[in-house]
């Protein structure tokens, strides 16, 4: 069967691995290079036991302080978009326990089985991706907050995580690095199986890996258009020329919904800005951090990545806006400095941008979709979690093209 992936970030790229390894032809195809949209950059952690999706119940009592605060990690810029407006609606209606629980379950669950498929693509292949498993600490700064927190952490127990709360004391036993700021962590959620790596070195490491094994690669081409006959794609018109196959993937993350209405239906897929700033870490012992962080109430990440820091926050509904404002990177750069303030002795910071696919629930598509050609499956809509979930999501799409 021959298979024509639409996408090489993580997610596309993850599923042309998952289809080759069971014997199928693969093509794919994208406008960039592989990995250098919203996977390139990414908060670089991969947290199998942090998917709560960011449609909750609490959102509706913190939404006019993020919506309204100029410090906000959460930023709308409302725009004469009907897609934006259906998006936020039906957000909004997400926001509830009920919902935020389901979907929690069923995050964890595909959260395991990516994890499974990614380390055993780890382990055959031995990517260099500056992969490390030294776990996670999520801090609070409120006694509320971390109420909150281990109630979370209770319900997800029953799932299989295995979390502890642990005291500010605790925490810097832990992660060294946290000394200086103790007196602001009221406490924390520890998770010791958490892992992290470089997302762009993987997608690298992943094209050259299909494209020895045989994967045709077609990039730097923009999608035209389809050729159809009857209800099926027959082939995808680019820039570079039609390209036949006989099933479609569609992995192009939030340009997943502009392709989607090309072919006449809609997606619930909307961008999700966000941004990071990549640093040299110092030498010094406990300067800069092992394990994972994330400061709960700045809602900012912090990963070791080899000898760099990735430092990646901020949600967005602005529209495919991939502009930088100075502010946003200066409030990573403050947070760095507040929470480790002596992992970063000068040197080149490098800053990014990407747009998160999110869907109102936190779920990515994985589905053949009503109204869609019926040789097309789509795979899109992972939010901030697209490295966590991928390999999940490829096996996914990979049992429902090849079941082994």
């Amino acid at each position: 069967m021959q298979v024509c992936v639409l996408g090489a970030g993580i997610v596309g790229l993850a599923t042309a691995y998952e289809l080759q390894q069971r014997g199928l032809q693969v093509t794919v195809i994208d406008q960039a290079q592989p990995g250098t949209g919203a996977s390139g950059g990414n908060g670089a952690q991969l947290s199998y036991s942090y998917v709560q999706p960011l449609a909750d119940a609490s959102i509706w009592r913190q939404l006019p302080r993020l919506l309204l605060s100029p410090s906000s990690p959460l930023k709308l810029r409302l725009q004469w978009d009907t897609h934006q407006w259906r998006w936020g609606l039906k957000f909004l209606r997400a926001c509830n326990r009920r919902t935020s629980e389901r979907s929690t379950a069923q995050l964890l669950a595909l959260a395991a089985l990516s994890r499974h498929h990614f380390e055993a693509m780890l382990r055959a292949e031995a990517l260099d991706c500056d992969f490390s498993r030294t776990g996670k600490l999520v801090l609070y700064d409120t006694a509320t907050g971390l109420a909150a927190a281990q109630r979370q952490m209770d319900l997800q127990r029953q799932w299989g995580c295995e979390q502890q709360a642990v005291s500010a004391q605790r925490c810097t036993e832990i992660e060294p690095a946290l000394q200086h700021y103790q007196p602001r962590i009221a406490g924390a959620i520890y998770t010791p199986s958490e892992c992290a790596a470089d997302c762009l070195m993987v997608c690298q490491g992943l094209q050259a890996v299909l494209a020895a094994r045989g994967v045709r690669f077609v990039l730097g081409a923009t999608v035209q258009g389809f050729v159809r006959q009857g209800s099926r794609i027959a082939a995808v018109r680019t820039s570079a020329g039609a390209i036949e196959a006989q099933q479609f993937v569609l992995a192009l993350g939030s340009r997943s919904h502009q392709v989607a209405q090309a072919l006449g239906f809609r997606l619930p897929v909307y961008p999700l800005k966000g941004y990071s700033i990549t640093l040299d870490t110092s030498a010094a012992p406990s300067a800069a951090p092992r394990v994972n962080v994330t400061d709960a109430a700045r809602k900012v990440v912090f990963a070791r990545i080899g000898q760099r820091l990735r430092v990646a926050g901020m949600a967005e509904l602005v529209g495919h806006d991939a502009r930088i404002p100075a502010a946003r990177i200066q409030s990573l750069r403050d947070a760095t400095r507040a929470v480790f303030p002596h992992c970063h002795q000068g040197g080149e910071l490098h800053a990014w941008t990407g747009m998160r696919p999110a869907t109102p629930t936190g779920l990515p598509v994985v589905v053949r979709w009503v109204g869609a050609p019926d040789n097309l499956l789509l795979n899109t809509g992972h939010g901030s979690l697209g490295f966590t979930l991928a390999f999940g999501t490829a096996a996914q799409v990979a049992e429902l093209l090849a079941p082994a």
